[in-house]
């Protein structure tokens, strides 16, 4: 049974930067692509980030593309989103999500985490 578990949410201010944490259990994790997406109580599920199982093709949504990077560590079994220079409006629970040639879609992904909270104040 697949896994995830989240880390590294957390209240910042805006302009600061902040490292999430995917630790993936249950199957081959090279096998899998990881994506990130978001969620506020206003908005439906929100892709940020995917990567495929080599970490080869990453792919970015338009709120991502040049502050936040994916990225992963297949000697851990985990993924990371990186951000930088977070705004107010990043502020959401953030899943990350693993399914086999998964791209940006939330039905692309068999499996999710629990979520953890952003809060970004300006």
């Amino acid at each position: 049974q697949v896994q995830l578990v989240e880390s590294g949410g957390g209240s910042v201010q805006a302009g600061d930067s902040l490292t999430l944490s995917c630790v993936f259990s249950g199957d081959d994790f090279n096998t899998y692509s990881i994506g990130w997406f978001r969620q506020t109580p206003e908005k439906e599920r929100e892709f940020v980030a995917r990567i495929r199982g080599s970490g080869s093709s990453r792919w970015y949504g338009n709120s991502a593309k040049n502050r936040f990077t994916i990225s992963r560590d297949n000697t851990k079994n985990t993924a990371f989103l990186q951000m930088t220079t977070l705004k107010p409006e990043d502020s959401a629970v953030y899943y990350c999500a693993a399914g086999r040639l998964a791209d940006r879609d939330v039905s692309d992904y068999g499996y999710w985490g629990q979520g953890t909270q952003v809060t970004v104040s300006s």
